[in-house]
């Protein structure tokens, strides 16, 4: 098999056909793709041109690695934040207004949701046999209207203040592991569940209905199921479920051990000190210590330092939203 290439010039040569066999053709072919290979290689090589923008998660885009580490460890706003959204609000001319019904708004009341919500369920839904067929996790109406949110004697954002103060007072990074005493509803909670490493939040609670709505509300709709946080159900300072082998960077209690009696505070003391890390580590309590006050001053420090526990003094936080300032009373560790 041949290609027969024609020509009209006046060449007698060129006026026969010339025959290039099939052989010689790849052989030619062959010859002008390793040339062709040889020289994009040397290119590439040589060639100053800029990379392409790496697709590796931890590539840093517009900053160094340090600027980014800063910001993973930064927990409360800088000033610099807080001008920035004050000029943000300036600029667009906002005032508070009176929450009334304008377009498009219909102001309800936690109640007047709840009813509605019974009543209509919604504006589209699935009625019958297929009512609860396209939702996952159903959640109780109570909860999907946040009635727990008034379950505080202060407003539902002054969690993220408790969890800015105790992240920072006791160095937390994400790697650190934390036990609450008495998380509630995960008000503090979902701050540190949101910032420590997954499985690495745990708490003890004795309240279902609190439990029910951390569990089926809070996390869900936060989209922290996927940090698996260890939430246990029990009473009496019984931390034995949380396993012999943990150990704590930070063990708070906020506005728990006031209601309960002194003998149980020291009891639970007694058991969480093996918990938590030496030197480092820290243990909140926040209100005041009157389980230790009331026994004396000298008293309270000699049972104190038998359990290998030492005071380190009252400090406050105020909060960022709302004129308020909590107490905590903070312990570590001395013995190995």
């Amino acid at each position: 098999m041949s290609f027969l290439w024609s020509s009209s010039s006046p060449s007698a040569a060129m006026q026969k056909g010339v025959f290039v066999s099939v052989p010689v053709l790849v052989l030619s072919l062959s010859f002008a793709a390793g040339a062709f290979f040889l020289l994009s290689s040397s290119l590439s090589t040589s060639c100053s041109c800029p990379s392409s923008v790496s697709s590796s998660p931890n590539a840093v885009v517009g900053g160094s690695v340090s600027d980014v580490k800063l910001l993973e460890e930064k927990i409360s706003p800088t000033r610099d934040d807080i001008e920035w959204v004050r000029d943000l609000i300036r600029s667009n001319g906002l005032h508070m207004q009176k929450n009334e019904l304008r377009k498009g708004i219909n102001p309800r009341t936690r109640d007047q949701q709840l009813a509605d919500l019974k009543q209509y369920k919604g504006i589209s839904h699935y009625e019958g046999d297929n009512n609860n067929n396209h939702t996952a996790l159903p959640c109780p109406g109570e909860l999907l209207v946040e009635q727990h949110h008034s379950n505080y004697g202060e407003p539902w954002a002054g969690g993220r203040d408790v969890f800015e103060f105790l992240a920072e007072s006791s160095n937390l990074k994400p790697n650190s592991r934390v036990l609450e005493i008495g998380c509630g509803t995960l008000r503090v909670g979902l701050h540190f569940i949101r910032y420590l490493n997954p499985s690495h939040f745990h708490c003890l609670e004795k309240d279902e209905l609190s439990l029910m709505a951390a569990l089926r509300y809070e996390l869900p709709s936060q989209g922290l199921l996927h940090k698996r946080p260890l939430v246990l159900r029990g009473e009496d300072m019984e931390f034995s479920k949380f396993g012999s082998d943990t150990t704590y960077d930070l063990i708070y209690a906020s506005a728990v051990f006031l209601h309960m009696p002194d003998k149980l505070v020291w009891a639970g003391l007694e058991r969480l000190v093996e918990k938590l890390k030496p030197y480092d580590g820290r243990i909140f309590v926040s209100h005041n210590v009157k389980f230790c006050s009331r026994l004396g001053g000298d008293e309270c420090a000699k049972r104190l330092a038998s359990l290998g526990l030492e005071y380190l003094g009252k400090q406050t936080h105020d909060s960022l939203l709302f004129n308020h300032y909590e107490i905590w009373f903070g312990f570590r560790r001395f013995k190995t």
